[in-house]
């Protein structure tokens, strides 16, 4: 349906661009939810217009070489524990090394393919285009975010869009899924502020769902088909996303060109982080994520992936094949598929549309957690979608890369509870050769003792090969950084980026231990059939509840001081061997405090060090939305009662109803408790005061959604 307009008050100019309609109108594309196991490749499934390339080399050392180290390493530890034979647990031990050493070797793979590309290439940035023939949707999903920070951030990539000359082929949605009603109210008003600054003639948009049905997915989905069939291509932004102009331009010439391209996925670099733990995420990001993203983009080749922000999709080939369908069972398995992005990418693949990544495309920017607590919470729901891709991994007609995407997600939160259970099973073969009296000599002849003992030499070596094949990525970015001046000066010289190098290992090894344990309790809390829900991320910098951590990590910290005293009990050796996870666990409510401080990683900033040339020099375009959504959240939007504000405001609240869809059909006698009681409370009320103390969060959200209750709400005395 169509966006309602309304008529503007008296004291409204007639080009106020305000009470323009906050939507285009709607030009649907059907978009069916997709059959996985059910896939006619021959009917199905387009002819790409070009003959894809296929990275045959890059593929051969990657998985190639990730084998052949597997192998390597595998045959080693079983010379390890072959000494004396071999027991089950033993066994078991070789399994789980074999499954933990193969996704780093793997990693280690890719790595040395991204830095010898890296090394030994130079990318060119593509021309810029005379001119954009097709039209592109920007859009920014939002769901109870801070309004000045995304309006500010959205204000800056249209401004930087503008100055390039091709502003007129892109149109600009908020696709708001908030339910927080002040939230909501927030958003309205900076949206309102941000048109008439614009003027009429900004082809700015903002829709508000009344249920986010399906959460991100669905809120993209709902867009396609209403309004896709208008663009050619969408450009899908993440709430803390900030884009160069030059990028996004880069991306809808690079479709354009491309009529086989599906999805073109960019690299987005960290921004703007300023407490410990996310300006280790940062730099570590900066210095070596181009080297794992630059390995991934040439093996991938146009086969790859999508995650889901900073990317341009064609719209009519998303909408075709990327409906998701609902999973069998219930949550946490079953249900709507919550990690969107792996799916989509593997079905517009299946259909035979390309799915690449331009790491080395500059202008790409987001933002990241600010504290570990801040990170378990969202790869809460990272494992859980990931999870979820272990029903999507046989569907069929999928490409082998898809299904190599889905299996590096899966492993990334599975591989904690298997390090886990190495680390568990190695202390009880040492305790059991410790306290356990050996049988020597087994009911089967033998003319040799079975001991059991481990070949401490080749073990020694084993670890020092498994250390380099971890590290190796992290020294292949510190080498390009060097290498490259912009980089190496950005970083704060070649001595503090060394250092900065070394403290990032230091922190990563000592908060590697916890995520182990985060991860592997998330794991278990899905099998165990718990749902998780989707809570907004918390995006700015400042510190957590002390009292919080506490509940958090006190687990952890008790397992550390369990393995602590065991390991001595055990073998002193032993407890030398576990030092780092020990170290990290026990000192877990330490470290998730301190780094998620503000002021301890201002100090390491004054020190010079963790510094990225992006925080040397800001991106323009990064720069202007830190100032935006300061003047922005000057306004006071953000933290205003939305229904003080609606009452205060009558034009805000002609405004509010105009963006309203129209209701839906009711019969007669039905009406929610969260209605009925709106109502009641409203009828009681003597002004408006009481309405704020009586009304509750679901009745508040109900009451800005009905225009009956807002008329009646609207009639209410100011109060004192």
């Amino acid at each position: 349906m169509d966006a309602l307009t309304v008529a503007a008050p008296p004291s409204a100019a007639k080009d106020d661009a305000a009470f323009a309609p906050n939507m285009p109108d709607e030009d649907p594309l059907a978009m069916p939810a997709q059959r996985l196991f059910h896939f006619d490749a021959a009917r199905e499934r387009r002819k790409p217009l070009r003959r894809f390339a296929v990275p045959w080399l890059s593929r051969l050392i990657v998985f190639g070489g990730g084998l052949a180290l597997t192998y390597w390493g595998g045959y080693e530890m079983y010379r390890v524990i072959d000494v004396g034979g071999i027991s089950f647990l033993k066994w078991m031990l070789l399994v789980l090394f074999v499954a933990n050493f193969s996704w780093i070797a793997l990693a280690f793979s890719a790595g040395v393919v991204g830095f010898l590309h890296l090394l030994f290439t130079r990318w060119r940035p593509p021309a810029p285009p005379e001119k954009l023939t097709t039209r592109t949707a920007v859009l920014m999903p939002i769901f109870n975010e801070t309004p000045s920070r995304v309006f500010g951030a959205m204000e800056a990539i249209h401004e930087d869009v503008e100055a390039s000359g091709h502003g007129a082929a892109f149109d600009w949605f908020f696709l708001s899924d908030s339910t927080d009603p002040d939230v909501w109210i927030a958003e309205e008003r900076a949206f309102i502020a941000l048109r008439r600054k614009l003027g009429p003639n900004a082809r700015l948009f903002y829709r508000h769902r009344p249920k986010n049905e399906a959460r991100k997915a669905g809120n993209i989905a709902d867009f396609v088909s209403r309004w896709g069939g208008s663009y050619g291509h969408m450009l899908v932004l993440d709430a803390d996303s900030v884009m160069a102009g030059s990028a996004i331009v880069a991306l809808a010439a690079a479709m354009e060109a491309d009529p086989d391209a599906g999805i073109i996925q960019t690299l987005p670099l960290i921004i703007n982080r300023n407490t410990l733990f996310a300006r280790v995420q940062q730099f570590a990001a900066r210095i070596y994520g181009p080297v794992i993203a630059d390995g991934l983009a040439c093996w991938m080749g146009r086969d790859g992936n999508y995650w889901g922000h900073n990317a341009i999709i064609r719209t009519a080939a998303f909408a075709a094949h990327c409906g998701l369908p609902h999973l069998r069972g219930r949550p946490p398995f079953g249900g709507h598929i919550m990690s969107h992005d792996f799916v989509e990418a593997a079905l517009i693949r299946r259909a035979g549309y390309s799915v690449t990544m331009i790491p080395s495309l500059p202008g790409s920017y987001e933002e990241c957690p600010p504290s570990l607590i801040d990170v378990a919470m969202r790869d809460r729901r990272w494992c859980q979608g990931n999870l979820q891709h272990i029903s999507v991994l046989p569907a069929r007609g999928l490409h082998p890369a898809s299904r190599q995407h889905f299996v590096t997600g899966i492993m990334n939160y599975v591989a904690s509870p298997l390090w886990l259970a190495q680390l568990l099973i190695g202390i009880v073969i040492v305790v059991q050769a410790s306290y356990i009296r050996p049988e020597y000599f087994t009911r089967e002849f033998t003319l040799f003792p079975a001991w059991p003992v481990f070949d401490a030499e080749r073990s020694l070596r084993l670890f020092g090969v498994t250390m380099a094949v971890l590290l190796a990525p992290k020294l292949f970015g510190l080498i390009l950084s060097l290498i490259d001046g912009p980089t190496r000066r950005g970083a704060g010289g070649a001595v503090r980026l060394i250092l900065s190098t070394l403290f990032e290992v230091v922190m990563s090894a000592l908060l590697a231990p916890i995520m182990m344990m985060v991860h592997a309790g998330h794991v278990m809390h899905f099998l165990f059939g718990f749902d998780t829900g989707w809570e907004p991320q918390r995006r700015d910098d400042g510190s957590v509840a002390f009292k919080a951590i506490i509940r958090r990590h006190r687990s952890h910290v008790a397992m550390g001081i369990l393995m602590l005293i065991s390991g001595l009990m055990i073998s002193p050796s032993l407890a030398a061997w576990m030092s780092p996870t020990i170290a990290g666990l026990i000192l877990a409510i330490a470290l998730s405090w301190a780094t998620g401080l503000k002021s301890l990683g201002l100090a390491v900033k004054r020190l010079g060090l963790l510094a990225t040339p992006e925080e040397s020099a800001p991106p323009r375009v990064a720069a202007r939305a830190n100032e935006l959504s300061q003047a922005l959240a000057a306004q006071g939007f953000d933290d205003a009662d939305g229904l003080r504000a609606l009452h205060a405001d009558p034009e805000l609240r002609a405004l509010h109803e105009a963006y309203l869809p129209p209701a839906p059909h009711r019969a007669r006698g039905e009406i929610t408790p969260e209605r009925a009681m709106a109502a009641a409370k409203l009828n009681d009320a003597r002004d408006i005061d009481d309405a704020v103390k009586w009304l509750h969060h679901k009745e508040r959200f109900t009451l800005l959604h009905d225009r009956a209750l807002i008329a009646l709400f609207a009639h209410l005395p100011a109060g004192t």
